[in-house]
């Protein structure tokens, strides 16, 4: 079966409110929603609730998908967004303003190229390191780096100048950068 016409029968199935379908759509992206949910939350409370209130939304919203696009990205921009929102709902905004972009020329002078830094760093610990930002800028960063958005729209979904947007992930690949070289340098040391 081709997967558009298996994400018809799912979407199908759950709006005439079978279970079976209701459960296998669910499990079928969890593994997946929840990596999402997980980036974007301080722990994995945080990250269940994102993730239970993104897939609310998913079953709520299910007769407005059109299959002009695939089911696992629809669900991927709800769980996004959702995420977002709590993000939105539990920050303080002057800890999204509180870094301005006349910064950023000087801290771009710092950076290496993402090359040399992730040469050699799991993915897990890169996740790892990401969760260790301060919550705004791990924001800014998963969003650009991660999702795809422009600073235009991190801007505009987070309620804050486009500057700044910039600034915070200028100033997250910075800490990453340093982050990354002092895990390379504990591995290196440890011989692992």
């Amino acid at each position: 079966m081709s997967s558009q016409k298996k994400e018809q029968e799912l979407v199908s199935g759950c709006l005439k409110g079978l279970e079976r379908f209701q459960k296998d759509l669910y499990y079928t992206y969890l593994g997946k929603m929840t990596a999402i949910c997980v980036r974007y939350t301080k722990n994995k409370d945080e990250a269940a609730d994102v993730l239970h209130e993104g897939y609310i939304k998913v079953f709520k919203n299910l007769a407005q998908f059109s299959f002009q696009g695939s089911l696992e990205g629809w669900i991927k921009r709800i769980m996004v967004n959702t995420a977002i929102n709590h993000y939105k709902k539990n920050i303080h905004q002057n800890d999204l303003e509180r870094l301005e972009n006349n910064e950023g020329d000087e801290i771009s002078k710092h950076l290496v190229s993402d090359e040399e830094i992730l040469d050699g760093i799991s993915v897990k610990d890169l996740m790892g390191l990401i969760k260790e930002l301060p919550p705004s800028y791990q924001m800014v960063f998963n969003l650009y780096a991660i999702e795809g958005y422009s600073h235009k729209q991190i801007a505009e979904e987070l309620k804050i100048n486009e500057s700044t947007s910039r600034s915070n992930f200028l100033k997250a690949r910075l800490k990453m950068q340093e982050k990354v070289l002092n895990l390379n340098k504990v591995q290196e040391e440890y011989g692992q």
